[in-house]
């Protein structure tokens, strides 16, 4: 087998703790970011390439890793967005026939450093029980002291803005131009597969930057707003809550995702708080209290909204339960086509139990046209 001499390495967490492994392939490497973990089985390409993991050491709590190498359609942005990888068993070898190129090619083609054969089970474990912190995995396992000191410069994901890593730096157009709808889609760290579900529904979008404000967004005259998950801190995002709140005003339809969830609920003047370990996976039970069924989702969020400021609002209704710790899910505004949930329903990975909410989002759309 290739690499059977491999070189060993480490993950330092910032309270100190070490979880021993070894590198993936044959290169030196250090990376640093929040270390978190995803219990998806499948879809490690597109969870890789997801704007909203940036920054972040990814934890991946299936044993196997890489088996079915990758697919160049199965992205979800323009290059990997994770800050690392750490693995039990990384798969050198795939067996998909509709594979494009194997994991440690993708892997090497955009510049990630991994690490292998860490006892995922443990750390998992640690990080469910002492929270998200910043860690570092480095193969200068003889350098400790060193790395603690670099890891200390690492800053808290608590107050980071990251969506201007990620997002657009022009605006652009997807879709078919001839479609019957317009929408403006604020760009705060935006999936592919958000923008095929709404121009797959007949809709032409105009992307933009994630800074822009509400004034450019209107001139393309849309039918409809739409803004976008993405990674960091909802709370510095200034520009973005603002052109949210004239977004409110418009009385246009407007629908958000994830980090765009929790913009609006900022614009709504209800707060976020960083969660402890946060919602990754695709196999998330989520209530829809307006029509009493359940639904599994896919979710990847640190940062959740104030249930009581929820609860106290006027003009907001919370329309989702998260099962597992009844956070809110999803919140819509009374006497507007204003509605947000904190998960992923154009999956990608996962399941599509929550597709309608881009349907409920059409129909509101062609209602408010009438």
């Amino acid at each position: 087998m290739k690499y059977q001499t491999r070189k060993k390495a480490l993950i330092l967490l910032a309270d100190g703790t070490i979880f021993y492994g070894k590198a993936v392939g044959d290169k030196d490497g250090t990376a640093v970011g929040e270390v978190c973990f995803n219990t998806g089985m499948t879809g490690y390409q597109e969870i890789f390439t997801d704007p909203s993991y940036y920054g972040q050491l990814m934890v991946t709590t299936n044993a196997h890793i890489g088996n079915y190498g990758t697919h160049h359609d199965e992205i979800e942005s323009d290059s990997i967005k994770i800050a690392g990888l750490i693995c039990k068993n990384f798969s050198y070898e795939y067996s998909r026939p509709s594979a494009n190129m194997g994991l440690l090619e993708f892997l090497e083609k955009n510049n990630l450093f991994a690490i292998s054969d860490v006892d995922t089970r443990a750390l998992v474990s640690y990080i469910r029980e002492n929270g998200a912190m910043n860690a570092l995995i480095s193969t200068r396992v003889d350098e400790i002291e060193t790395l603690k000191k670099e890891l200390k410069q690492v800053p808290s994901m608590e107050g980071l803005e990251l969506s201007s890593k990620v997002s657009t730096q022009e605006p652009y157009y997807y879709g078919d131009e001839n479609a019957d709808i317009r929408i403006s889609a604020l760009d705060i760290g935006i999936k592919k597969n958000i923008l095929r579900n709404l121009a797959k529904r007949g809709a032409y979008i105009k992307v933009f930057p994630y800074n822009t404000s509400f004034e450019e967004m209107k001139e393309w005259n849309p039918d409809g707003y739409f803004i976008s998950n993405g990674p960091g801190d909802p709370q510095p995002l200034t520009e973005a809550i603002a052109a949210t709140k004239e977004m409110i005003k418009s009385n246009k339809p407007l629908f958000g995702i994830c980090l765009g969830h929790q913009v609006l609920a900022l614009a709504n003047g209800v707060s976020t708080y960083k969660m402890h370990n946060g919602h990754r996976g695709i196999n998330h039970p989520i209530l829809n209290l307006v029509t009493g069924k359940g639904e599994i989702t896919s979710q990847n969020h640190g940062f959740a909204i104030n249930r009581e400021e929820a609860e106290a609002h006027p003009d907001l209704e919370i329309t989702h339960n998260h099962l597992n710790d009844h956070t809110v899910a999803g919140i819509r505004m009374k006497e507007k086509d204003v509605f947000s949930v904190q998960y992923h329903p154009e999956a990608s990975p996962g399941p599509h139990d929550a597709e309608y909410l881009f349907d409920q989002f059409f129909e509101v759309i062609k209602t408010g046209r009438n």
